[in-house]
């Protein structure tokens, strides 16, 4: 059976979770997040995760991907955040395009990539912030990367970066002028049924 866009992005959020669990290594996710966008069928998405637990730690052979349980697709939305004199966020399941412009002029920007997909293994958060801020919240096993140029102002990107080449990876640039970006490190609370709070 054909597979959708949906379906991949749900077996590329387990993979991510599996990440950020420890169950597989950068260098193989990068191998599986490639194999599931160029998979075409349920059978082709089978292989990346049979060897990962699935609801209940019971084998699935369609991949998890019919379940009520399973996560929805990530929203896609505007690569672009514009905050003036005001505040805008983005968290949740969203889907990381390529490049995401924060234009943020007496203002504030809250992204939240804790639970996002990311749609390619490097992305870039493209800045403009004047007199205003930036918070970037990453969850663990994802590398940040600053190229911001800040001018009466700063960027600071967590230090404990994942030492794997193949890390997924989220590059700040821009210009940050009378003002800041701030990046942290910080995992999803687990409530005791699974659910994430």
């Amino acid at each position: 059976m054909r597979a959708s866009d949906a379906d991949r992005d749900r077996v590329a959020d387990q993979l991510r979770e599996a990440l950020a669990e420890g169950r597989i290594t950068p260098e193989e996710h990068t191998e599986r997040i490639e194999a599931v966008y160029a998979a075409k069928t349920y059978a082709e998405l089978v292989p990346v995760l049979e060897d990962l637990p699935t609801a209940g730690d019971a084998p699935d052979t369609e991949v998890n991907l019919r379940k009520e349980t399973s996560p929805q697709a990530p929203d896609r939305q505007s690569p672009t955040l514009v905050a003036i004199f005001s505040g805008a966020e983005r968290k949740g399941r969203w889907l990381v395009e390529p490049t995401t412009n924060v234009i943020t002029v007496f203002g504030g920007v809250t992204l939240d990539f804790r639970e996002a997909v990311l749609s390619q293994r490097e992305v870039t958060v493209n800045v403009t912030c004047i007199f205003g801020g930036v918070d970037i919240k990453v969850p663990p096993g994802v590398r940040v990367i600053n190229s911001n140029v800040a001018i009466f102002g700063g960027t600071s990107v967590p230090g404990d970066d994942p030492l794997e080449a193949g890390a997924p990876v989220i590059r700040v640039t821009g210009l940050t002028l009378f003002g800041g970006v701030d990046a942290k490190r910080k995992s999803l609370k687990r409530r005791r049924n699974g659910s994430q709070g």
